[in-house]
């Protein structure tokens, strides 16, 4: 006689009459209700229709929730049914064995055996296309609409539109993404209850520092040649004349070459500030240190108590002080309407076209939509039937661009509201420390040359030379 079977037995009728209860039938119910739907769902996703965000959801997070929530309800009601048989005072010795050699238990058997493979496989699916579809610029983008919306807006609009989120915010490696993913329900939290700041307050705090992300595709150590930049500026006037100014910007990088980069990141430069601000526009203190040359300076602003100064947090310059809207850059409408028109989006012929446009941008609405139909009718109004109707049209299209890629009331994103810091005519950006006001013990100073970054070619000119010379007017 085998003595395995009456073990054998014991084990497995107790499991078949406990799974008899009406818990683990509702699980039983979702798991193969979840599975149908993911079946149906699943030629969608294989043409990628799950682009659309709130299908997404649902496909992706939604049914695998039901299907895990299934398999856990199974053995919770077979729990549930011990301890209540107990408590009544039934053992499961009473439960009547079961013998393998009947046909109801072996199909039973292979039936367990079959559909716990295949919950297996749609179990690993499921958590393979969840991750894949958190991961997506769809889901950070277009699902929390109203949150991310500007964000979205001017990652659509930038150099690096073609790059996921997350290769920049979370970058390779578990530990960052099991960091985002718990910082990410804290974010899930605060959608549902509508308890999110707005505009939403930036710099990101607990961002990945650049050398792990940025510089995967950038390198600033690397020696870079100068560059020509090119700014158009039009006027107010009813010519809406146009002047350049030419800067040669001092790229630098590597090799103890002068300019930007060689400057801030060099071969052996670390620089750690503290900022006395949120927002990081305000610098307190500049600490430089360079291990190739051994120099060591400590820079203060001026009035700064040492007592504040040893309460604030202190951090390691990187690409994002001064990049600091390298994917989500928001412009002013000045320079906006100065690229419309360099561009032909606007053009230059319609009189005061700069003036108005600015102060049609600039007019308070309630929402983008009155934007969208406001624009337009002011800007008829103002040119009535003195110039070419599709003309105006046009303008008016572009300025209605202009407006519902920076700003958002919903969000209480207006002009302005985040500061960039590449430059220095918009925003305080370089001049945040190159003020000639932050200094050592000794009277040393972080100049404010101008040089040192670019050297100034043309200032405001109709026709510079140097542009000519170049065979670029």
């Amino acid at each position: 006689m085998n003595p395995f079977r009456p073990n054998f037995q014991k084990l497995v009728s107790p499991v078949i009459h406990l799974s008899s209860n009406w818990v683990s039938r509702c699980g039983v119910v979702l798991v193969t209700s979840a599975a149908v739907f993911w079946l149906f769902f699943f030629p969608m996703a294989v043409r990628d229709a799950s682009s659309h965000p709130y299908l997404g959801i649902l496909e992706f997070l939604l049914i695998p929730g039901v299907f895990i929530a299934g398999l856990g309800l199974i053995p919770l009601g077979m729990w549930l049914l011990v301890r209540r048989e107990r408590r009544a005072g039934v053992p499961l010795a009473q439960v009547s064995p079961l013998a393998l050699a009947r046909t109801e238990l072996r199909h039973l058997l292979v039936f367990v055996g079959i559909t716990t493979a295949v919950n297996l496989i749609l179990g690993s699916l499921f958590t393979y296309q969840a991750v894949d579809y958190m991961d997506s610029v769809t889901f950070c983008g277009k699902t929390c609409h109203t949150v991310m919306q500007p964000e979205y807006a001017a990652y659509q609009n930038s150099p690096h539109s073609r790059v996921d989120c997350v290769a920049c915010h979370i970058g390779p490696g578990a530990s960052w993404f099991v960091q985002s993913k718990l910082s990410g329900v804290g974010q899930v939290f605060a959608v549902t209850f509508n308890t999110y700041p707005r505009p939403i307050p930036t710099p990101v705090r607990k961002l990945r520092p650049a050398r792990e992300t940025c510089e995967a595709c950038h390198w600033p150590q690397k020696f870079s040649e100068d560059r020509l930049r090119v700014i158009y500026n039009y006027a107010d006037d009813e010519k809406n004349s146009l002047t350049k100014t030419a800067l040669m910007m001092r790229i630098g990088g590597g090799h103890g070459s002068p300019g930007i980069h060689g400057a801030h990141l060099g071969p052996g430069v670390v620089i750690h500030y503290s900022p006395d601000d949120e927002s990081r526009q305000s610098i307190a203190r500049v600490e430089y240190q360079n291990g190739l040359t051994g120099r060591h300076n400590v820079f203060l602003a001026p009035n700064v108590k040492p007592e504040k100064l040893a309460k604030l947090a202190t951090r390691q310059m990187d690409c994002m002080d001064c990049h600091n809207r390298p994917t989500h850059t928001l412009e002013l409408p000045e320079r906006a309407v100065n690229k419309a028109l360099a561009s032909g989006a606007i053009s230059p012929s319609l009189p005061f076209v700069k003036k108005t446009a600015v102060e049609l941008l600039r007019k308070p609405y309630a929402s983008q939509e009155q934007a969208a139909r406001d624009i337009p009718a002011a800007l008829r109004q103002f040119y009535k039937s003195s110039q070419p109707e599709a003309e105006v049209a046009r303008a008016a299209q572009a300025l209605v661009a202009i407006y519902s890629r920076n700003v958002f009331p919903e969000m209480k994103v207006t002009w302005g509201s985040y500061p960039n810091n590449v430059g220095h005519t918009d925003f305080p950006g370089c001049f945040r420390c190159h003020d000639d006001n932050h200094a050592t013990a000794g009277g040393e100073k972080i100049v404010q040359d101008c040089n040192t970054c670019h050297q100034l070619l043309a200032m405001d000119e109709a026709a510079p030379k140097i542009l000519t010379d170049l065979g670029l007017q």
